[in-house]
C-alpha cells in the first residue's frame, strides 16, 4: 500500500469516527426557570388587569410543572383544569380546546387522552420550531381570555424563544 492512500484513509477514518462522535449526544432545548416565571408572571399579570382570578400552569416537555401560580380567589378546580390544559397543548403540539373543524355550537368531545381536556387555555411553548414546555391559565370567564392571558405571557419572553 503506498503512503499517499494510508493517509487517504487515515483522514476518511478519522472524518467517520469525528462525524460519529459528534452526532452521538442529541442536543435538545429546555425551558429555563426564569423564562416560566416570566411567563406565567406576565399571564398573572394580565389576567388580574382584566379581573379575572385564575391559575397559571408552566410545564416543561416532559409534563413536569416549572411554576404553578394561583390567584387569591381562584377556585381549587383551576389548579387540575390548568394542568390538563397545558398536557393538552403538549401532547398534540397545539393549543387546547376543541378540534377546529367542529360546527360551531357543538360540544367539545371527550378527551382522547387521560389528563386532557378539549378546553381553550394551553398554549406550547416553543424555541423556534421547538416545543420546549406548555403554559396554560384556568378561571377566567371563557376559554378565549385564558388563552389570551396565556398568549400575553409568551409575548413578554418572545425575544428570548427565538
Amino acid at each position: 500500500m503506498k503512503i499517499s492512500q494510508i493517509l487517504v484513509l487515515s483522514a476518511a477514518a478519522a472524518a467517520l469516527s469525528t462525524s460519529v462522535s459528534a452526532q452521538s449526544l442529541p442536543t435538545q432545548k429546555v425551558l429555563p426557570f426564569d423564562v416560566a416565571q416570566t411567563i406565567a408572571q406576565e399571564a398573572m399579570n394580565t389576567c388580574r388587569a382584566n379581573g379575572y382570578k385564575v391559575t397559571v400552569t408552566v410545564l416543561d416537555t416532559a409534563g413536569v410543572v416549572k411554576v404553578l401560580l394561583r390567584d387569591d380567589g381562584a377556585r381549587p378546580t383551576t389548579v387540575d383544569i390548568g394542568r390538563m390544559k397545558a398536557n393538552t397543548a403538549i401532547a398534540f403540539g397545539r393549543p387546547s380546546g376543541p378540534p377546529a373543524n367542529l360546527p360551531p355550537g357543538t360540544p367539545p368531545p371527550a378527551p382522547i387522552l387521560a389528563g386532557t381536556i378539549n378546553v381553550q387555555g394551553g398554549v406550547p411553548i416553543k424555541a423556534g420550531d421547538e416545543m420546549i414546555g406548555a403554559v396554560s391559565v384556568s378561571g377566567a370567564p371563557g376559554g378565549d381570555k385564558d388563552e389570551a392571558c396565556a398568549n400575553a405571557g409568551l409575548a413578554k419572553v418572545a425575544d428570548r424563544l427565538k
